[in-house]
């Protein structure tokens, strides 16, 4: 299910996965990212090409639909921990608001039918 989870999110454009730890930040914009699985290892982005990211999916124990309300604006993500629910990865669905800074309802829908599809929260 993560696999799914992850192939939809990434068929998605404007999506920037990103992820930090204490000593470096990485960020990757979902357009036009290829991904597969080989054993535990989800690829994410072309091996061979400038940028790609490996998931460990055994490290991967739950995901979180996470809507976090601004003062301009709500930010929408889908957050993946692991068995100490640290955030490993995250997902974060951006250019959700036109310039007069209201929501774009496709893009609102977009995020919706995957938070539907496969619950708010989710264990793997």
């Amino acid at each position: 299910m993560l696999f799914d989870l992850l192939s939809d999110i990434v068929a998605n454009d404007d999506v920037l996965l990103i992820v930090k730890n204490n000593g470096a930040t990485s960020e990757t914009r979902s357009n036009s990212l290829s991904i597969r699985q080989k054993e535990k290892w989800i690829t994410i982005g072309d091996n061979d090409g400038p940028a790609h990211m490996h998931v460990n999916s055994e490290k991967i124990k739950s995901a979180e639909f996470v809507q976090e309300v601004k003062p301009e604006r709500t930010s929408f993500s889908v957050q993946f921990f692991d068995d100490n629910k640290e955030r490993v990865l995250a997902a974060f669905f951006t250019k959700m608001y036109d310039d007069s800074k209201k929501l774009i309802p496709a893009r609102k829908n977009a995020y919706d039918e995957l938070k539907q599809k496969f619950s708010s929260k989710i264990k793997f």
